[in-house]
């Protein structure tokens, strides 16, 4: 057991990841806890799954619409500058809605802009952390990494929840958004500490006309990175809608509040942390396992459609995590290992995409067949969907080539 956990924490041996690990822990663990004070501030307004829905789909829309351009940008600058930059200017959204959440002068119209306005700038921050993890680590060290980074954000999604919840019931939601406006200056410090000399900068992308076209066909003709990002556009639209339904299933199905949302969100991250550390210890990702992970997650997110009762439910959901995770980073890692190193920006923008650029599209869709048939009903759509498409990228990996039991 401890030789595995050596082998799944060997990337905390480089400082600059280290440095990156702190700073992001504390800046994601801001920005969750902001986006469930978004959500529970929209259903406070509104008491409406499909707006909910709405709230998640504005906050990812930029990402469908930019996202591309975003990584686009990443493969022409300086990554470690341009997450200062725009580490930076995401905390100016959070200011605002502090200030009219304390004032009492919060609309949803004005909470919507600000929803998209953070989303904008995710649409460029994402793509460029996503391709900044090698340059901190290198190739030989970068399945480990991501594995730790997606520890990192469930880790993030368990400590946000958490805090708002106790924040939202003992404070009121406005001081949510003022701790994530801090939480930026701990990103912002480590980017700054860093030991520039040992980052392993990708060669930068010069500007020529047709750049996002050539990486679309450059993904087109590669099946490496065309079944994941087929998969992974699957099941980011129909399965990875939790932040809608979660909210839902805890007050409309489980009759609860705050505290069993905030239960929710905390096992389903623990179980993420679980699955990620359990994931790191590996050095290579083979097709099967993309597969495979993608069967199970469905499977268990039916399975958590079918639970009687809150208890049941929290206890599945750490098992959810622990798939959602393993599938993602996996997906994750094997593209950023079949990418030529000059493309990684634009190909991971356009895994953040369909990760979470898709949510506009399957967030409404989800809400308001929660809305219609009840939160189960989507969450079981959602499993069956992944369930669907883990078979249909093994039958595509066997035409192509590349042998599913890799």
């Amino acid at each position: 057991m401890s030789a595995a956990l050596r082998r799944s924490a060997r990337s905390f041996a480089i400082p600059n990841f280290r440095r990156y690990f702190a700073g992001q822990l504390v800046s994601l663990s801001g920005t969750w806890l902001q986006t469930v004070a978004e959500t529970w501030l929209v259903l406070q307004l509104t008491h409406s799954g499909v707006a909910v829905g709405v709230a998640a789909a504005l906050q990812f829309a930029p990402m469908l619409l930019g996202g591309a351009w975003g990584g686009l940008i990443a493969d022409r600058l300086p990554k470690r500058r341009l997450l200062l930059a725009t580490q930076t200017a995401m905390t100016v959204p959070a200011l605002a809605l502090f200030a009219l959440t304390a004032s009492g002068s919060i609309e949803l119209w004005m909470l919507y802009s600000l929803i998209f306005a953070r989303g904008a700038m995710n649409a460029i921050d994402h793509p460029a952390r996503q391709a900044f993890v090698v340059e901190m680590v290198g190739p030989e060290h970068l399945v480990n990494a991501v594995s730790l980074n997606g520890a990192l954000i469930n880790a993030a999604r368990t400590i946000g929840p958490a805090l708002a919840g106790v924040l939202i019931a003992t404070v009121g939601v406005a001081a949510c958004f003022a701790v994530n406006a801090v939480s930026f200056a701990a990103m912002i410090v480590a980017l700054r500490g860093m030991d520039r000399a040992a980052l392993r900068p990708a060669p930068r992308a010069a500007r020529e006309p047709g750049q996002l076209r050539g990486a679309l066909r450059y993904v087109a003709a590669t099946p490496e990175l065309r079944i994941p990002l087929t998969l992974m556009a699957l099941v980011g639209t129909f399965t990875f809608n939790f932040q809608v339904l979660l909210p839902l299933l805890a007050t409309f199905t489980f009759d609860g509040g705050a505290g069993v949302y905030a239960a929710f969100t905390t096992a389903m991250g623990a179980g993420a942390i679980a699955g990620a550390i359990a994931n790191g210890a590996r050095t290579r990702v083979p097709p099967a396992l993309l597969v495979g992970a993608a069967l199970v997650f469905g499977g268990l997110t039916v399975g958590l459609a079918a639970t009687p009762d809150a208890a049941l439910a929290t206890g599945a959901l750490v098992l959810v995590g622990a798939a959602s995770v393993a599938f993602a980073a996996s997906v994750n890692s094997f593209l950023q290992l079949a990418v030529a190193p000059a493309m990684r920006g634009r190909v991971m923008a356009l895994y953040s995409i369909v990760f979470l650029g898709s949510t506009p599209i399957g967030a409404p869709l989800m809400g308001w067949l929660a809305g219609a048939a009840g939160p189960r009903a989507a969450l079981a759509l959602g499993g069956i969907v992944a369930v669907g498409a883990a078979l249909a990228a093994r039958a595509a990996f066997a035409r192509s080539g590349v042998a599913a039991a890799a």
